[in-house]
């Protein structure tokens, strides 16, 4: 498991007094304004900040980041990306997971088959769709449905699936 979790994208400045616009990885973002502090990723380098003001805007949060006062310093941090320690996220839901934790995991059938390994997480309106890649890149798109996903072990990095009748003849 991931011991940090990204939580968004500076992708933009808002206004002149060194707010930040945000584009949130997370269905919720009203889970920011619970935050104290975030942790700008750069380049690999890695700097905790706190949080002094959180507004919700459409689809973007902006954020006040102590120590960014004005809009040219505002602006260096497009593209950074923000983190928070697992210990401060969210307690999900029983069946719910972060999408972190799922990248990377291998997926194999009930019987042992290995497809392949969660390469993203596509957000829908009925599902997620799991984008499973195989050792020789060929993909596989698997729904995240209760009668699909039949365990999701993230320690192990596992998640074991029945294909719905039809879709392991057209993708294997």
């Amino acid at each position: 498991m991931l011991e940090y979790l990204t939580i968004g994208t500076i992708v933009n400045v808002h206004g002149v007094r060194g707010e930040v616009k945000v584009i949130p990885e997370t269905d919720d973002p009203n889970r920011f304004k619970k935050l104290k502090k975030v942790i700008l990723v750069s380049g690999g380098a890695r700097k905790e900040v706190q949080v002094r003001g959180v507004k919700i805007s459409n689809k973007f949060v902006i954020l006040k980041l102590e120590g960014i006062d004005d809009r040219d310093t505002a602006n260096l941090l497009r593209g950074t990306e923000l983190e928070i320690e697992r210990k401060d996220a969210v307690r999900l839901p029983e069946g719910s997971y972060f999408i972190g934790d799922l990248i990377g995991c291998t997926v194999v059938e009930e019987d042992g088959n290995v497809l392949g390994k969660v390469n993203d997480v596509i957000p829908g309106a009925g599902c997620d769709v799991y984008d499973v890649y195989d050792e020789n890149g060929k993909n596989i798109m698997i729904p995240a449905l209760a009668d699909v996903i039949l365990k999701v072990d993230v320690e192990a990095c596992v998640i074991t699936v029945r294909l719905l009748p039809g879709l392991k003849e057209v993708y294997l």
